[in-house]
């Protein structure tokens, strides 16, 4: 993991796909922050002004001001927590 990195999961916890996610991390001893959109309204409006739609999973890649990194679809979120922990 790059150092000051903080990774932020939103989904919700009935959520095939989401809990692909929720796996794959676990399986690679990936820290991430679940926010569940479903459970805390404030959660799912960061999602949708972020990214225009309520579609989960979506991992946020906090990296510092301003630098935030939104990615969208199950596959592309656990390769690239793969290749973090490669």
């Amino acid at each position: 993991m790059a150092g000051n990195e903080c990774l932020v999961l939103y989904h919700f916890a009935a959520c095939s796909y989401c809990a692909l996610v929720r796996a794959a991390a676990e399986r690679l001893g990936v820290e991430l922050e679940f926010r569940d959109i479903r459970e805390n309204e404030a959660y799912a409006q960061e999602l949708l002004e972020a990214m225009g739609r309520m579609t989960v999973p979506v991992l946020r890649i906090e990296a510092g001001e301003d630098e935030d990194q939104w990615l969208p679809e199950s596959a592309e979120i656990i390769q690239y927590l793969e290749e973090r922990t490669d």
